[in-house]
């Protein structure tokens, strides 16, 4: 079926027009661009990890993963760095992963980041001429992690587009967390830590954000999508979402899904408010629930 999402499709309708081109040819949902940085580790040995980046974009941009239709200009813009800290053997690895999510803004010809996640403790084999198979229910170090977040990234965006849209992405995420916590993979265990691709999903599944995940909604579609045409409008709607995001903060205090909201959103948040009407009110609540960064400019 089609993505059955009104929102897209009008986005959708205006990027082709600016593309000047309507494909109606069927595409995979992502557009990802894969690097990886392997200046940490020496030696000849590892040459075939040169290869690594490209296979990683094909097995992310040529893997189906929705029963959804996508024309090409639909597909999900994403980023994929990875840097290789350290060869545990000759073909094991230890590596941070940053993921980052990129939306369409309606009306204009920009993007928002929409998640920024950066995962420090990922462990994968990998050998030249190695089998990238799309298997979620069986676990593989590496096309696990791929899994993981691709169906992560998927829920981020389908959030965006329409209320709690991402859930049947957000559940798939979860069973592939589950596998790989049975089997003691590297970053997924729950304990010591809250920043665990476990985690990660068990608070994006979790009721009591379910606010937050509102806000999602709420900040790209009723505020970003309608910023150039009904500015002052778009911005309490922004601020609305920043109150769901307060009712979250005041039953859970500071939170995962609170810190990589935050993180990705807070200059864009500066951006959207300074010498506006609603700009004393944000910064009360922004103040309270995000004392990390820095809102001064909300003052002025």
């Amino acid at each position: 079926m089609l993505r059955s999402v009104l929102h897209r499709s009008v986005i959708v309708g205006l990027l082709l027009l600016l593309a000047g081109s309507a494909s109606t040819v069927r595409a995979q949902e992502f557009n990802c661009t894969v690097s990886v940085n392997t200046s940490q580790i020496s030696g000849t040995s590892f040459t075939f990890l040169d290869e690594l980046d490209e296979r990683l974009e094909a097995y992310l941009n040529e893997t189906t993963w929705t029963d959804d239709r996508y024309r090409d200009v639909e597909r999900i813009a994403c980023n994929m760095r990875i840097v290789i800290q350290e060869a545990l053997s000759q073909t094991r690895f230890r590596a941070q992963l940053v993921v980052e999510l990129r939306r369409p803004i309606y009306g204009t010809t920009q993007s928002t980041n929409t998640v920024r996640i950066n995962d420090q403790n990922w462990q994968f084999d990998y050998a030249q001429g190695d089998p990238l198979t799309f298997d979620p229910e069986r676990y593989n170090p590496l096309t696990t992690v791929l899994d993981f977040y691709a169906y992560v990234m998927l829920g981020y965006d389908y959030d965006t587009f329409s209320e709690m849209g991402g859930t049947p992405h957000f559940r798939k995420a979860r069973r592939i967390a589950e596998i790989a916590q049975s089997r003691g993979g590297a970053g997924w265990s729950q304990a010591g830590t809250d920043r665990s691709r476990s985690e990660l999903i068990t608070q994006l599944l979790d009721s009591r954000f379910q606010p937050l995940r509102e806000a999602y909604f709420t900040y790209h579609f009723g505020g970003l999508d309608h910023f150039t045409t009904q500015t002052e409008e778009a911005r309490y709607a922004v601020l609305d979402a920043l109150k769901k995001v307060q009712e979250v903060y005041d039953a859970l205090s500071r939170q995962y899904l609170l810190d990589l909201f935050f993180d990705t959103k807070h200059q864009e948040i500066v951006a959207l408010f300074e010498q506006s009407n609603p700009r004393s009110e944000a910064f009360q609540i922004l103040s309270q629930v995000d004392p990390a960064h820095e809102y001064n400019a909300l003052t002025q």
